[in-house]
């Protein structure tokens, strides 16, 4: 597949935590866009972004943004009131699917593996633990596990977790709580109606955290995964299945816990990312090598199924 030349505005860096990694996204999308004779205008987001997309008159956006406000629906909205054809999923995915726990309202009644876990006040975790130990608290709305902390026994948090002690509950008023799933991290990117393979992640530090997943040789990436074909096909399933439900578009990735003592009933899907990264590191372009597919045809495959879904939007109103 090759697209017609176009002009493309890429979007990315923007003010969230995970701006470094969007700009390497941002770039290196912008790269290969170039390579396949693409025009191409970089657009780092500041609180002037309408007025640059409306002067760059762009025939399509590649949305390179991570985090709020550019995966939480915020950024999309605007768009799509300004009329134009973007990347990636849309206003109302983004606003569920960023957030863990409406996306486990949208998917566990569908029948899909979600951990269990509530909603906590970060005030009162100082009182009493919210789970039975070990338990992982987690921002609601984050992404690339952002502020994720994992409290056990001998943890070193205190018991109740003590006032001072560096965590998620230091910059959020709310967290997550779920039980702590031991075992496995997996990972599957879906492209378009496709789930492609399972990637098995084994970070150094012993989790997978932001460092882990964004510093070059601190996380081994086995692709595809060594595991049983069940478990693959699982995932490759439950993956495609969370996409199709949310609504997601152009890419998404949906990350894994699975307990290889308990078999298929270990295998829980944690989130589903709609935008996941595209840096040299990341996972999706990863898999889609795996399966033949080169970074400048990967971004052409996104661009195209934006293009697709704003014609058949345009042929049906």
């Amino acid at each position: 597949m090759s697209l017609k030349p176009l002009h493309v505005a890429v979007l990315m860096g923007g003010w969230s935590s995970e701006r470094p990694v969007s700009l390497m996204s941002g770039e290196g999308v912008a790269k290969a866009l170039e390579s396949k004779g693409h025009r191409v205008t970089r657009i780092d987001m500041d609180r002037e972004v309408a007025l640059r997309l409306a002067e760059a008159k762009p025939d399509v956006v590649f949305n390179a943004l991570h985090g709020a406000p550019g995966e939480d629906g915020t950024v999309q909205g605007m768009m799509d009131l300004m009329g134009l054809t973007y990347t990636h999923s849309g206003l109302a995915t983004s606003v569920i699917a960023i957030d863990k726990e409406l996306t486990k309202q949208a998917l566990v009644p569908h029948g899909v593996p979600m951990p269990g876990g509530r909603v906590v006040k970060s005030a009162d975790i100082h009182e009493r633990d919210p789970l039975p130990r070990p338990y992982v608290l987690k921002p609601v709305n984050e992404g690339s596990s952002v502020g994720v902390a994992i409290v056990t026994a001998e943890g070193n948090y205190g018991n109740p977790i003590a006032r001072g002690a560096k965590g998620p509950w230091q910059e959020f008023d709310e967290l997550l709580a779920e039980p702590y799933i031991r075992g496995r991290e997996l990972t599957t990117a879906v492209i378009g109606d496709r789930a492609l393979l399972v990637t098995e992640l084994k970070p150094k530090s012993g989790f997978y955290d932001f460092d882990s997943k964004y510093t070059d040789g601190m996380t081994e990436h086995v692709c595809p995964a060594e595991i049983p074909d069940a478990i693959t096909q699982a995932c490759k399933d439950i993956a495609l299945r969370a996409h199709q439900l949310l609504g997601c578009k152009g890419t998404s990735r949906s990350d894994f816990r699975w307990d290889d003592t308990q078999g298929i009933e270990g295998l829980f899907l944690l989130e589903v990312n709609t935008q996941p990264g595209m840096t040299p590191l990341s996972l999706v372009p990863e898999q889609a090598r795996a399966c033949g597919m080169e970074y400048p045809e990967l971004v052409e495959a996104i661009i195209a199924e934006a293009l697709a879904d704003a014609q058949a939007k345009a042929e049906t109103s």
